[in-house]
C-alpha cells in the first residue's frame, strides 16, 4: 500500500455556492467551497472542500461534480481556542450525473483509547481518533464514529494500534452552549465507519 492509498476519498454531489478564495501557499492559490452529498435517507451532508484555483476556478454553484482526493485536518485558531477542522483536499474534480457517492478509506494509528457508550435508544457507539500519515512527515487526525458490532470491536483497540477504516465522510449539526447560556448551532465533521480492520 502506498502512502496515498492510506487516505482515499471519493464523493459526488452539487456545489452549494461558487468557490471562494481560501489562501495562497507556496505561490499557489487555493479555493474553498461546500459540496452537498445525498445520503440514502434523502438528507444531505454539507462537506467542505479545498482545491487549487486552477482546478476549481471554473466550477459553478448548483452543478454536479465528483471529487477524488484525501481527508485533511487543520488546526483553526480562534478566541475560544484551537479547533480541529476537517476538509476534503481535492486531487481531481469532474462533472458527473450521480450525486450520492461517498466513500472513504483510511489507514492509520489509533491516537487515544476509544470511547464506547450506549445511546438512550440502546445503540452501541464508539469514538476513535485516527492519525493518518502523509508526505513530508505530516499527519492528519481524523475523528471516526463506529456503530453496533463494529463499536464492540473498536472498544478493545488501544492507543498506537494500526487499523483500516472504510466508511463515509459526513456532517452533523449540534448545539454548543456558550458561557452566557446561549445555544449556538455548529457543524461537526467525522467519518462514519461501516467496516474496521486490524492491520499487522
Amino acid at each position: 500500500m502506498t502512502l496515498y492509498d492510506t487516505n482515499q476519498l471519493h464523493v459526488s454531489g452539487f456545489l452549494k455556492d461558487d468557490p471562494v478564495k481560501s489562501h495562497v501557499a507556496y505561490g499557489e492559490e487555493f479555493l474553498s467551497f461546500d459540496i452537498m452529498c445525498r445520503r440514502l435517507s434523502g438528507t444531505y451532508d454539507q462537506l467542505p472542500v479545498l482545491a487549487p484555483a486552477g482546478m476549481a476556478g471554473a466550477l459553478r454553484a448548483g452543478a454536479n461534480y465528483g471529487i477524488m482526493g484525501q481527508l485533511r485536518s487543520y488546526n483553526e485558531y480562534s478566541e475560544t481556542g484551537t479547533h480541529l477542522r476537517l476538509k476534503i483536499f481535492a486531487k481531481k474534480i469532474m462533472e458527473v450525473q450521480k450525486t450520492d457517492l461517498n466513500t472513504v478509506i483510511l489507514e492509520g494509528h489509533v491516537c487515544k483509547d476509544p470511547v464506547y457508550r450506549i445511546t438512550p435508544f440502546g445503540r452501541e457507539i464508539a469514538d476513535l481518533l485516527l492519525a493518518v500519515n502523509r508526505a513530508y512527515g505530516k499527519s492528519d487526525y481524523i475523528p471516526i464514529i463506529v456503530w453496533g458490532k463494529n463499536a464492540r470491536f473498536a472498544r478493545q483497540l488501544k492507543t498506537g494500534q494500526k487499523i483500516r477504516i472504510e466508511g463515509r465522510f459526513q456532517s452533523r449539526v449540534y448545539e454548543k452552549t456558550l458561557d452566557e447560556g446561549k445555544a449556538e448551532k455548529r457543524m461537526a465533521y467525522e467519518v462514519s465507519a461501516c467496516a474496521i480492520y486490524m492491520v499487522l
